[in-house]
């Protein structure tokens, strides 16, 4: 947690020298030079024009705020490099007229446009696996669902339509792998949301696990975890706390309790009395077990968490430090397939510029 925190300050502190970056890049515009001759404090106030851009993204959150104004510092600094290099190649002096300036924002805007987009559309993404093992009816189409962060950029009355769209494709089972609410989502929505998962159509129910986010870190939501449970299991969820259950004496779904709960057991201990012939599903919020969880023999592994990578360079950035064993998609370890979803919606930010908001659909056949 201290090393997240250390992240977060970092940040901020990245964004106030940000702030004096884009007030000086802002003063080289013609119109801005030449208010500030006649007018010092007006050419000034003017020059803030682009931290009032970011600052409109306040109606979002503040981290909204805080990600908009660092891709601009970002992107408008290289350019300034790009346009400081042509100029050196060419053997040309600045121009009196900043085409960089307007250059940079044009790009971002671009960027982060693409970004609102791939955050707040829903694709559906679709995976295959082979096994040997018996299925019902030879076999099992799974859908998963995580990372929904209610209220970020899907409310409960959106959700319930891509519970519609879920049920088009058919599923045998849905799972829910974590993080369904936030720390800051509304009972409203909440109650919606839940009541959305009442409509989904399958044959073997809807499962359901613990994120690091769906008890709160916080005391300022208006709902507890007790009826965000009730609500669940009102609407037939069945929410498995380091459970296993055998379904239609073919398959196990294997709940994991999130890895913020401290006290969760170990994935081979939840296996060990499995019939390993029976094909074997593994549900875990945070993909970063995998060494232990293919020990304990599994099938398929699905967790969410990563949000794919969010806002680039994070995903890489959380490999480096090793917070994950995967970021986004499958591998195979031992015989163990697993898979990780950039999931339905993310945490805070309502911008995805390194992957999509989706929801998975698994097909694993004999």
């Amino acid at each position: 947690m201290s090393l997240w925190l250390g992240l977060f300050a970092f940040v901020i502190i990245l964004s106030l020298v940000g702030l004096f970056f884009l007030i000086s890049r802002a003063r080289r515009f013609t119109f801005v030079r030449r208010l500030t001759e006649k007018n010092k404090a007006l050419g000034l106030l003017v020059s803030l024009f682009p931290i009032a851009g970011c600052l409109l993204f306040r109606f979002v959150n503040t981290w909204a705020v805080i990600i908009v104004l660092l891709h601009l510092v970002v992107i408008w600094a290289l350019c300034d490099l790009a346009a400081f290099i042509i100029r050196k190649i060419r053997k040309r002096e600045p121009s009196e007229r900043y085409i960089t300036g307007l250059v940079a924002i044009g790009v971002t805007v671009v960027y982060l446009s693409y970004g609102w987009f791939c955050a707040h559309h829903v694709f559906e993404t679709d995976y295959s696996f082979k096994t040997a093992k018996p299925l019902p009816g030879g076999s099992l189409r799974i859908v998963e669902i995580a990372d929904l962060h209610l209220g970020i950029t899907i409310d409960g009355d959106e959700f319930m339509e891509q519970c519609s769209r879920v049920n088009e494709t058919k599923p045998d089972i849905v799972m829910i792998c974590g993080d369904f609410v936030d720390d800051d989502s509304e009972k409203e929505d909440m109650i919606k949301a839940c009541d959305a998962l009442g409509t989904l159509e399958t044959k073997y129910g809807v499962y359901w696990i613990y994120g690091n986010h769906d008890r709160g870190y916080y005391e300022y939501r208006d709902f507890s975890s007790k009826e965000l449970t009730e609500n669940l299991e009102r609407n037939n969820v069945r929410i498995l706390r380091d459970e296993t259950v055998l379904i239609d004496d073919t398959f196990y779904v294997v709940g994991r309790e999130d890895r913020s709960a401290g006290d969760r057991k170990e994935a081979q201990e939840l296996t060990k009395d499995l019939d390993k012939s029976k094909y074997i599903i593994m549900l875990d919020h945070q993909p970063n077990d995998y060494k232990n969880e293919a020990e304990s023999d599994p099938d398929l592994v699905l967790s969410g968490h990563t949000h794919g990578g969010h806002i680039f360079p994070a995903g890489p950035v959380g490999m480096l430090m090793k917070a994950n064993d995967r970021i986004y998609g499958t591998e195979n370890r031992d015989g163990t397939d697993f898979l990780v979803t950039s999931g339905i919606s993310g945490w805070a930010i309502p911008f995805k510029t390194a992957t999509i908001s989706e929801f998975v659909v698994i097909d694993v056949t004999n």
